[in-house]
């Protein structure tokens, strides 16, 4: 009798304004297309946000540019309450409450066993931030658990829209090059995590893999990308295809970058 080997566990962290469940209908195709071997793991940020969070100025993009126009802040259901795991300034410079979120995601971390990691948008800059502090969980204290870290490194970690999260402690626990192998995702036309941007994590990620999408601000949904992601998730260390090589069959439309969105986009990025 042949054990069956446990299913490929992925945390999965959302988008600032998202949530795990909003973030969880947002990847329905790509869940479906994984099958029982890919076990997608969404989870909440810790942090709720009020609607004067995501007020702001003309400058900050909307909830519909974002990702998250079914998030409403007056909702007392958590399926629709918008979440972030920090709050940024307008420079970019600082991620508030960064640290408390650490400690948050250290329990989850205690209770389960993940072999990878799935961020978008602000989740993606907090991916990459976690992987490099499994790497080293010394370099903050307070992760520890009586001493030791809470969770083995992750075996891969997807960054889809992703960048560097800011602030003295991402500097501190970005100090050395992390080693995870990592998949970041571009948007050719993202306006609210722009190319250079994304392209900051080449800086602290010594094993990153870079693929583009020819579309804005959501994670790349037709055929070609749920096979790549798929192989990708299962080889990260392997010669998988890139998207642009696969043979695309039965393929669904990327969702339209309409030009309401491009303009309310121009009005929330500073949280990201």
């Amino acid at each position: 009798m042949t054990t069956q080997a446990a299913p490929c566990k992925v945390l999965m962290l959302h988008g600032f304004s998202q949530n795990a469940s909003i973030f969880g209908k947002r990847l329905a195709a790509l869940r479906k297309s994984l099958g029982p071997n890919i076990e997608l793991v969404f989870v909440n940020a810790p942090i709720a946000l009020r609607r004067i969070d995501l007020a702001g100025s003309a400058s900050e993009p909307s909830l519909d540019a974002v990702g998250a126009s079914e998030a409403n802040p007056d909702s007392t259901d958590e399926k629709d309450a918008p979440r972030a795991w920090w709050r940024a300034d307008r420079a970019r410079q600082t991620a508030k409450g960064l640290e408390d979120t650490l400690i948050y995601i250290r329990e989850i971390l205690r209770k389960d066993r993940f072999d990878g990691v799935f961020g978008f948008s602000q989740g993606a800059g907090f991916a990459p931030l976690l992987a490099a502090l499994l790497e080293r969980p010394h370099v903050y204290p307070p992760f520890l658990v009586d001493g030791l870290p809470p969770h083995p490194p992750f075996k891969f970690c997807i960054s889809v829209a992703g960048f560097k999260a800011p602030g003295e402690l991402s500097q501190k626990i970005y100090s050395q090059m992390y080693t995870t192998p990592t998949l970041l995702v571009m948007g050719k036309n993202d306006i609210i995590v722009v190319e250079e941007r994304s392209k900051m994590l080449m800086e602290v990620a010594e094993n990153i893999r870079v693929e583009q999408h020819d579309g804005g601000h959501f994670v790349p949904s037709k055929v070609n990308w749920r096979v790549f992601l798929k192989g990708w998730m299962e080889n990260p260390q392997g010669r998988v295809p890139s998207p642009s090589a696969i043979t695309m069959t039965n393929a669904e439309p990327e969702p339209a970058t309409r030009g309401r969105r491009r303009r309310s986009s121009l009005k929330r990025a500073a949280n990201l």
